[in-house]
């Protein structure tokens, strides 16, 4: 999907969420990454594949919600 000079991770790539934004909504708390992946607010995402990804949005102290 990605037609940038230096292509983005793909969806399968540990760093996936490295990819651009190709379409923001972030009224709506989401966005569509160039791999496919579509991102939501609260860092949780879903993958072309139909798997998902749960939030890791940090707490207050450090702590990730798992």
């Amino acid at each position: 999907m990605c037609e940038h000079s230096t292509p983005c991770p793909p969806a399968s790539a540990a760093d996936h969420l490295a990819a651009s934004v190709l379409i923001g909504h972030p009224g709506a708390g989401w966005s569509v990454l160039c791999n496919g992946v579509i991102l939501f607010e609260d860092t949780g995402c879903l993958l072309p594949t139909g798997g998902a990804v749960g939030p890791r949005r940090p707490l207050p102290g450090g702590a990730v919600t798992t």
